[in-house]
């Protein structure tokens, strides 16, 4: 038997709203990296990093703030959350292949539906695809849908392959710090499934990827993202 006709690989049920959803990009840690200084923020709401004292979040849009940037009479006013087509707050801002956010109208890559039913097959399937692409950003969010939806014992599994991918995406941006920081707790969060393994998981594979990369990372500036994407599953032999 492999790993898609394992009876535990069944499709996983649609993302349910929640409150903690809102905001744009739920959980996605790519905005709670500082832009100024490349390091996790302990309280991403906040308007002002704790670390180095920067005012922007790492898109640049004032996270948390709930109001316009610049100058003029749209200053002060509240900026219109986007949403999608079900209500869900949402970020449509483009963005381009490693999710910087580009103006909008601006030609961009297609940002991946959220709360699409898949097996676990499927979204390491996927993730796959996207990593090998180039689009370790596109990746995360196919990740990010498949740990919303894991049940608990899984969560930090899905939690820690999707830090893994927007490690990559900082890598790849040049930001050292903060691809360094979400690959160490991409590892760590993966680290307890060794042993298991769970879906043909190449957990002791990705730990050695995470590694390496970080060590090349306080050498060098950025990556190739396609060039350097881990394999999330063990190769058939």
């Amino acid at each position: 038997m492999n790993d898609a006709d394992s009876p535990h690989d069944r499709p996983l049920p649609p993302v349910p709203h929640r409150a903690a959803d809102e905001g744009g990009d739920p959980a996605c840690w790519l905005d709670q990296v500082c832009d100024a200084c490349g390091r996790i923020r302990e309280r991403p709401g906040s308007t002002v990093c704790e670390h180095c004292g920067a005012g922007a979040g790492a898109d640049g849009e004032g996270v948390g703030t709930g109001v316009g940037t610049g100058s003029g009479p749209d200053a002060a006013r509240p900026r219109r959350r986007d949403r999608d087509e079900e209500g869900r707050a949402r970020n449509a801002r483009p963005r381009d292949g490693l999710g910087r956010p580009l103006p909008y109208g601006s030609p961009g890559v297609a940002r991946q539906p959220e709360g699409v039913p898949r097996t676990p097959a499927q979204s390491l399937a996927e993730a796959q695809r996207l990593l090998d692409g180039g689009m370790p950003f596109h990746a995360h969010e196919v990740l990010e849908d498949a740990w919303k939806a894991a049940p608990e014992a899984e969560r930090e599994l899905w939690r820690g392959l999707a830090q893994l991918a927007v490690g990559l995406t900082h890598a790849a941006r040049g930001n050292t710090v903060g691809g360094t920081a979400l690959l160490d707790r991409g590892a760590r969060a993966i680290a307890p499934y060794a042993d298991t393994a769970p879906y043909g998981i190449d957990i002791a594979g990705l730990l050695d990827w995470a590694r390496e990369l970080t060590g090349r990372l306080t050498d060098s500036g950025s990556v190739p993202a396609a060039e350097t994407a881990p394999r999330l599953r063990r190769r058939e032999t």
